[in-house]
């Protein structure tokens, strides 16, 4: 199956951003080539912008304590597992404090340093971060893995306490999940919603049937319709036959 998920507010539009940006860093941090690292560099400044638009911490904050508060409640509630619960309350207790212990700005660390905010600046002019343009950088691309990711280590590090909260928040809204299967008859599909709250739809499809959700929703009704993905710069076609899916609803 290959799922898809929409985010229904800003908010939760912002966590998936994040979620995806601080793993493509991540996984460019762990590779050796300079390229890798540049790109790591990228997805650094890239999640310093995100997170900058809103007060994530702030926010994050309020929404582990909020779910500490209804899963303590959970406790000797025979139908829970004590085992998981408890680890999912230390984790979320784990998490607050560290992110309690981030002082200042959200990465203002990084963008006191100049050297840092110089290579920001030229990588947003395509071709911008040549060696002509960048000497000292170009200096530091030519150095072992090792000590371009020690340096990286020493500037991601402690943005990974917000990953970590909305990891969090992610993983609870997603075991919320309530999940129904429904038939788009010939591509398209509409359902009144009746004012209930969702914060996250997730459309489920077989992977080898050729079709792409596109889905708009408010508190009233969710539409969904299913064109046919093309790479040739067509435009798009909806979907002529029948399309069984299957739809999950998420909310904390």
């Amino acid at each position: 199956m290959i799922s898809y998920e929409f985010p229904i507010n800003e908010r939760i539009r912002t966590l998936l951003r994040l979620e995806n940006l601080y793993n493509r860093t991540i996984q460019y941090v762990a590779r050796d080539s300079a390229a890798d690292h540049h790109a790591a560099l990228l997805g650094i400044f890239e999640i310093m912008e995100v997170a900058s638009r809103a007060d994530m911490k702030s926010d994050l904050l309020q929404e582990l304590e909020r779910q500490r508060q209804a899963l303590s409640a959970l406790r000797n509630n025979p139908q829970i597992s004590e085992d998981a619960l408890e680890r999912v309350l230390v984790d979320i207790e784990e998490t607050h404090c560290k992110m309690l212990n981030m002082t200042g700005k959200f990465g203002q660390a990084l963008r006191e340093n100049e050297w840092l905010m110089a290579i920001k600046q030229r990588v947003t002019i395509p071709g911008g971060a040549c060696a002509f343009d960048l000497p000292s950088y170009h200096y530091w691309q030519q150095q072992s893995a090792e000590y371009r990711r020690a340096d990286i280590d020493g500037w991601f590090n402690p943005l990974l306490p917000i990953k970590q909260g909305l990891d969090i928040v992610l993983r609870l809204l997603r075991d919320s999940m309530r999940e129904n299967n429904y038939t788009a008859k010939n591509g398209n599909f509409q359902q009144m919603s009746g004012g209930k709250t969702v914060q996250l739809l997730r459309v489920s499809l077989p992977e080898h049937l050729a079709a792409v959700p596109e889905l708009s929703a408010n508190r009233y009704a969710i539409n969904i319709r299913f064109v046919v993905p093309s790479t040739s710069g067509e435009r798009a076609k909806v979907v002529d036959t029948d399309v069984d899916f299957g739809l999950g609803y998420c909310n904390l």
